[in-house]
């Protein structure tokens, strides 16, 4: 698994540009995604959701957008870079103002046991250097019984794509994302951590040997994204 100090370094660098690469480098599907991770949330009726791993803070962005005003939404990432952007954008739009960005690592959570009613991670997951311990601390801080946590990852594509997939993020992604951000050795982290990564069947029997129950598992875009939605 990676080594998180390293991660940290590699998101830090991209910071500036990542929000444009991702939109560029998925072909607009990242809004799409985030969308559909925004709408299971809702299916869970949350009054308070932290969303993990938080980055720019586009997810929780998309969660107030989906959930209106009622609410309380906090993002919480461990870069300090990439959460001044999402401060950033939050001020150019009242709409975010009352969302809260926190500094915080997924594996020691600074929030209570059983207070939080929906945990969301979109494509964190695959950067967590010890991804047990992390969820195990996920499910400390979800409430009984109704809690849920929501992963949006990528995973192992369709059969038929897997020729073309591959080739793809390993030598195509790295050269566009270079020229964009001007950082290509991240995605090449990137794309390895993406081809390395477990399938979604291995990834969700993690979730439940961490103590999760009650595991759906939804593909979109060809199997290349997958959403998780686990129940405490």
């Amino acid at each position: 698994m990676p080594e998180g100090t390293a991660v940290e370094r590699m998101f830090a660098g991209i910071a500036g540009r990542y929000d444009l690469a991702n939109h560029l480098l998925s072909g607009g599907l990242d809004f799409y995604w985030r969308r559909e991770l925004a709408r299971t949330a809702k299916g869970c009726r949350p009054q308070v959701v932290v969303d993990l791993a938080t980055g720019s803070g586009d997810v929780a962005f998309a969660l107030r957008r989906e959930l209106g005003g009622e609410a309380d939404i906090t993002g919480l990432d461990f870069c300090r870079p990439m959460l001044e952007l999402a401060e950033a954008k939050k001020r150019a739009n009242l709409i975010y103002r009352d969302i809260n960005f926190v500094l915080g690592d997924c594996h020691t959570l600074p929030m209570a046991d059983q207070s939080i009613d929906v945990l969301t991670l979109a494509f964190g997951l695959r950067n967590l250097e010890e991804r047990g311990r992390a969820l195990r601390e996920m499910l400390r801080v979800l409430r009984r019984p109704q809690g849920a946590l929501i992963v949006l990852e990528f995973t192992q594509p369709a059969a038929w794509l897997k020729p073309f997939y591959f080739p793809y993020i390993k030598y195509v992604l790295p050269r566009l994302a270079g020229l964009i951000t001007g950082n290509k050795e991240a995605y090449r982290y990137l794309a390895a951590s993406i081809a390395a990564f477990p399938t979604k069947e291995s990834i969700a029997e993690e979730i439940r040997a961490s103590g999760f129950s009650r595991i759906t598992t939804r593909t979109m875009s060809f199997s290349t994204v997958v959403i998780h939605l686990a129940r405490v």
